[in-house]
């Protein structure tokens, strides 16, 4: 499912260090990547996908993507990779883009159509499990609006490094989801990747 034929795009520009360094997203889940299982995921739910990721982007080659760097330098964090996805989805004309996590193999697969139900005229929703009340964020999940990134590229210009702050202080809603399962799982640790190996929903 395609809704309204958003573009995704996978941020992998952290710098991984409770891992070790290096691309957590090249790390292997039973056999595979974990950017080969988050393209996969994500494949069948948007019209055309790129990664965002710092470095020398030919250690992607395998991936047959577009590798957009941040658009500015001193790893300024995931909203920079947000303003990435925004400038490279607004070349192509779309008014929205969804980013997901590349160290997040677990994600809905529905995530698409859920942030597009629940992000209304503003066309901005991002992911939280739990309720209304106290939703529990998940803010690498969005569908960012490309008109935004303007104001995001000036904010981070100016210091802004939290993704929620900047998302909710421009409208954006909650796309909720069931927390059952634990579905943004993400790999931060090896820890993380040993408890990733136990699980058999991937």
């Amino acid at each position: 499912m395609q809704p309204a034929g958003h573009l995704g795009v996978i941020l992998a520009g952290g710098q991984a260090r409770r891992m070790g360094g290096g691309d957590k997203g090249l790390r292997l889940l039973h056999g595979q990547s974990l950017l080969q299982r988050v393209i996969r995921r994500l494949q069948p739910q948007v019209r055309g996908m790129a990664i965002n990721a710092n470095g020398d982007p030919r250690r992607f080659e395998g991936f047959k993507l577009p590798v957009l760097p941040d658009p500015m330098p001193g790893f300024p964090g995931p909203l920079a990779g947000v303003l990435a996805a925004m400038d490279w989805a607004a070349e192509r004309g779309a008014p929205a883009v969804v980013t997901v996590a590349a160290d997040t193999p677990f994600f809905p697969a529905d995530l698409v159509q859920r942030l597009d139900r629940a992000a209304g005229a503003g066309g901005f929703s991002l992911a939280a499990t739990g309720g209304h009340a106290a939703p529990d964020w998940h803010p690498t999940f969005g569908l960012w609006p490309t008109d935004l990134r303007d104001s995001l590229r000036r904010d981070l210009q100016a210091g802004q490094r939290k993704m929620i702050d900047w998302a909710l202080s421009h409208g954006a809603k909650a796309a909720l989801f069931p927390s059952a399962g634990d579905p943004f799982f993400n790999i931060n640790t090896p820890d993380d990747l040993a408890s990733a190996e136990a699980r058999h929903d991937l």
